[in-house]
Parts: structure tokens; C-alpha cells; sequence
């Protein structure tokens, strides 16, 4: 079996975690060569390749001759060249998310990969954590969801609002598990730590009927990772973190009577997640078929993504519009005179 040959884009944090896995496979079983790592920063790129053996560069034209595949993971900014230009030089993709930096990017990158019959996956990687198990098995039809997606403020570089670097996971799994985006988008969020949305809250009904309420935040002691969906007698919940789930259902007592609440802990065996996701990756390039996360996948949920930010400008800008307090200033030095006198004479 030919080795499929992958080089990563990106020496960051998520793209040193993809060498990693890809040299993982590389010496497992020979399935896939790792080939080399680009980065804009040439001591960057050097320190990554070295510690996996493979060759450096500061751009990508060398390496696409020399491989079969891509996985990108630079500032969501620069997807969109990178991307384009893989594809159009008949080099399959898996770009981290969100897809682009924008909808017609995105767009634009879909057409791209289908003029040249390339496999375009987008790493929105929860569809490969094990506990994905328990909603696929138990998963009917919903009217209510609410998830939860909160943890400290991540040591890596952040190019985006929390929206689109973690709610967007949520996004992606209610748009794919309920056929098509919201219809109706309410949100609210502010900057925290950074100048983007660090803390977000939104609401989003969908076309089924089924309202969600999603949470996402970088500013929180404790990390979570959870969804949950309620439909009449039963409820299911995952939590992504501990790769674990229940269910919990109503069941009616023959004799009439209280019914009986029942909660089932499902076994989930845990899992890689990324190197699922990898592994996966590297089947779509095999069969030439359609990756569980494709572009048309990423795209919706970019789309919702950038409705749920605009939601939460529009509620910053009443809340400035509405204020009629004034803004705060630092005392003059006479006033700071003022209030030490006033403090000495009590």
C-alpha cells in the first residue's frame, strides 16, 4: 500500500500537535509520511522538524511537489492562500477551523477543491472524539439543546473571537445532527482578556423546532465540554472532556403511579481524538470520498458562527447607545488632594 505523503503548514501549537501524530502513523505502520513542516518563522519551523526528522521551510511551494496532502494550521487569516493554493496545485487539504477567514473564502475554496477533485476536510475535531458515540446512538429528536464549551484562557496565540474558536464546535455538531442552520439568532457576549469576544452566550432556534442554548468562554477557572438534548421522556448528555455520556429517560410505571426516572451511564471507550481525525484524513485521500467534515460542513458552520458574532456587535452597540452614565476617568490631581484632606480631617 502506497505511503500517503503530508506535510503540515503552521509550527504553532495545533500544527506541532499534527506533526506529532502524523510522525505517530508515519512509524505505527507506514501508512502515511510525515515530510516536512513550513512556517513563516524559519527557527520555528526548525524546531519542529527536528524533532521529528523531517526537512523545514519558510514557504510552501518546495514542499507541494513533494507531497500528497496538507494539513494547514495557520492563523485563521491566512487560510484562505494557503488552502487555495494547495488545492490548485491537486494537493488535498485538511485545514483547522474555521475554514476561512469568510463566507466567500470559504465558498470560493469549495469550488476550488471540486475544479480540482481534491478532498477538502476542515478539522471542526469533536466528530472524532469517542463520546460522538453516545449522540449517534441515542440521538431522536430533540426540542431543546444546550451545550457548554468553557475552560481558562489557552497559553497559545488567538487570532479570533471565542465564537469562532470554540463555540463553532457546537455550531457544527447541532447544524450536521439537525439538518440545516438556525433561523433565528440571539447573542450576547464582551470582550474579556483579549480585544475579541472572550465570553459568549447564544440562542438559536432551528427549523425542527428545536431551540439551543450554546455558552462558550476563555475566561473560566474550570474547563467544560459538554452538550445535552432534551426530547419528551428523555434527555442525552456527552461530555467531551471526560469522552463520557448518559442517558436519562422517564419510564412509566404499569400500575400508574410516579414514573420511575432512570439514568444509564454509556460506556465509551476513550479515544484519540486528532489521530481519529487523521486517520480519517488519510481515508478520504485513499477512496477519493467525501471527508465527515467537508467544506460545505465548515461553511455552515462558519456562516452561523459569523450571524452569532453579529448578533453579539449589535447587542455591544445598544448597550454603548443606551448607557447614560459617564465614562469612568482617572482622577485630576486636585480632586486627589481633595479626598486626602476630607480623609485627614476625619
Amino acid at each position: 500500500m502506497r505511503r500517503i505523503r503530508i506535510g503540515v503548514v503552521g509550527a504553532g501549537y495545533m500544527g506541532t500537535l499534527h506533526a506529532s501524530k502524523l510522525a505517530q502513523l508515519d512509524s505505527d505502520g507506514g501508512s502515511v509520511s510525515l515530510r516536512g513542516i513550513v512556517d513563516i518563522k524559519p527557527e520555528r519551523a526548525q524546531l519542529v522538524s527536528q524533532r521529528f526528522g523531517v526537512p523545514a521551510y519558510e514557504e510552501i511551494a518546495p514542499l507541494l511537489s513533494d507531497v500528497d496532502a496538507l494539513v494547514v494550521a495557520v492563523p485563521t487569516g491566512d487560510h484562505f492562500k494557503v488552502v487555495d493554493r494547495a488545492l490548485r496545485s491537486g494537493v488535498d487539504v485538511l485545514v483547522e477551523k474555521p475554514i476561512a477567514a469568510s463566507v466567500e473564502e470559504a465558498a470560493s475554496l469549495i469550488e476550488t477543491a471540486r475544479r480540482y477533485r481534491c478532498v477538502l476536510q476542515v478539522g471542526h475535531l469533536e466528530w472524532f472524539n469517542s463520546a460522538m458515540d453516545v449522540i449517534r446512538d441515542h440521538f431522536r429528536r430533540p426540542r431543546y439543546a444546550e451545550a457548554q464549551r468553557i475552560g481558562p484562557m489557552p497559553d497559545r496565540l488567538i487570532d479570533l473571537d471565542v465564537v469562532r474558536d470554540l463555540m463553532i464546535h457546537d455550531l457544527d455538531i447541532l447544524q450536521q445532527l439537525l439538518g440545516d442552520e438556525p433561523v433565528e439568532v440571539e447573542a450576547v457576549g464582551t470582550p474579556v482578556l483579549t480585544p475579541n469576544v472572550d465570553i459568549a452566550n447564544a440562542r438559536l432556534l432551528y427549523p425542527c423546532g428545536c431551540v439551543a442554548n450554546l455558552t462558550a468562554s476563555r475566561v473560566s477557572s474550570h474547563p467544560i465540554r459538554t452538550i445535552r438534548f432534551f426530547e419528551p421522556e428523555a434527555t442525552v448528555e456527552v461530555d467531551f472532556l471526560r469522552q463520557a455520556g448518559s442517558v436519562t429517560r422517564r419510564i412509566p410505571r404499569s400500575l400508574g403511579g410516579a414514573p420511575e426516572i432512570q439514568e444509564q451511564a454509556i460506556d465509551v471507550i476513550p479515544g484519540d481524538a486528532l489521530l481519529e481525525q487523521l486517520h480519517a484524513f488519510v481515508d478520504s485521500i485513499r477512496g477519493r470520498t467525501r471527508p465527515r467534515v467537508d467544506g460545505q460542513s465548515g461553511l455552515g458552520a462558519l456562516r452561523t458562527a459569523i450571524r452569532v458574532r453579529q448578533a453579539i456587535d449589535e447587542s455591544l452597540s445598544g448597550i454603548r447607545a443606551s448607557a447614560d452614565w459617564p465614562a469612568a476617568r482617572p482622577l485630576m490631581p486636585e480632586a486627589i488632594r481633595s479626598l486626602e484632606t476630607a480623609e485627614s480631617q476625619e
